[in-house]
């Protein structure tokens, strides 16, 4: 009888891890889909908030963030060019330089010549940054302009604005470059160096270790000589770039959360299944490593320097740095 028993226990436990066997995977799968639907939903909500935000701070000084401008007929086209066109598909990308634009350009290279299945990462960093490889919204009449930015789909990529300060000085003057030791660094280390004799090419330069500090840098651009000239556009104010006040976004990209909303903009574009967004770099400058860079930037200048960038700051809701601007 106990034998009998045991036998029918055994069964029903076998049964039981049966009956598990089928349904747990199953629950696991619709959780995981929950989890999904939530973190879309999520990311969908933020996507809301930084586009009503946009609205909102633009409202609130439209003239002082467009930098008097009125409409779209103000802007010149040599301020189109930041503006890349695929027509095929109706897409927009105002790509800002130190904000993933390497990236961004391989993807909008591949929809411009329609090869989805070309490996975006064997397209080279000299390559992608030629811009006669793209179609850009200056090549287009002011009639066609208007039109394109009313009915495309609009994005842009922006970053912590002294973080992305970081990254360009990083990119431009701890690299060896001909073409910015020539026309920038060396009229840095002219004014605020102190080096008496400089040397005359980038690879001399490179080879002895002669560079801009970060510091000369910050003195570069708050000194008022360097603000009576247009600034270069890898430290241009990303506002200033892509005139979120005369054009109304429908996706705003944040660096810091680059791979998420990367794959959400694929989705909305319906590219998921053609295109997978590379991944960051491993060297990539983090808001971790900001305090490092800064203490050597005397406190006014860092709030001066906020100054320069506040619309930055305000308009793609980044937190003001209190930390490197109180005493």
């Amino acid at each position: 009888m106990a034998a009998c028993r045991r036998f029918l226990l055994s069964r029903r436990f076998l049964r039981l891890l049966g009956f598990l066997a089928v349904t747990f995977p199953i629950m696991l799968s619709l959780q995981q889909m929950d989890m999904t639907q939530q973190r879309t939903e999520k990311m969908h909500r933020t996507q809301n908030l930084r586009k009503q935000l946009l609205i909102e701070t633009c409202d609130g000084d439209r003239e002082a963030f467009s930098d008097g401008k009125h409409s779209l007929d103000d802007m010149s086209y040599k301020e189109l060019d930041n503006f890349i066109v695929d027509d095929a598909r109706g897409i927009i990308y105002c790509y800002i330089p130190k904000v993933a634009c390497t990236n961004w350009k391989r993807v909008m290279f591949v929809l411009n010549h329609d090869k989805l299945d070309l490996d975006l990462t064997s397209l080279s960093h000299y390559f992608i940054h030629n811009t006669a490889k793209f179609t850009l919204l200056s090549s287009f009449s002011r009639a066609e302009i208007r039109a394109k930015l009313k009915h495309y789909t609009k994005f842009l990529f922006v970053r912590d604005p002294f973080v992305r300060l970081i990254s360009a000085y990083r990119d431009k003057f701890q690299k060896y470059n001909k073409h910015y030791y020539k026309n920038v660094a060396q009229v840095i280390l002219r004014r605020y160096g102190n080096v008496s004799h400089l040397p005359h090419t980038a690879a001399e330069a490179f080879a002895s270790g002669v560079r801009p500090s970060f510091y000369n840098f910050i003195q570069y651009l708050l000194d008022p000589q360097t603000q009576k000239q247009p600034f270069d556009p890898h430290w241009k104010q990303m506002h200033r770039l892509c005139q979120p006040c005369l054009i109304q976004y429908d996706f705003v990209g944040h660096q810091e959360t680059l791979q998420e909303d990367a794959d959400l903009l694929l989705k909305i574009l319906k590219l998921e299944s053609d295109i997978k967004f590379p991944p960051a770099y491993d060297n990539a400058t983090t808001t971790g490593s900001v305090w490092g860079w800064f203490k050597t930037v005397p406190i006014e200048d860092r709030r001066r320097l906020y100054k320069l960038y506040e619309g930055d700051f305000r308009l793609f809701g980044y937190r003001k740095p209190v930390e490197l601007l109180d005493a």
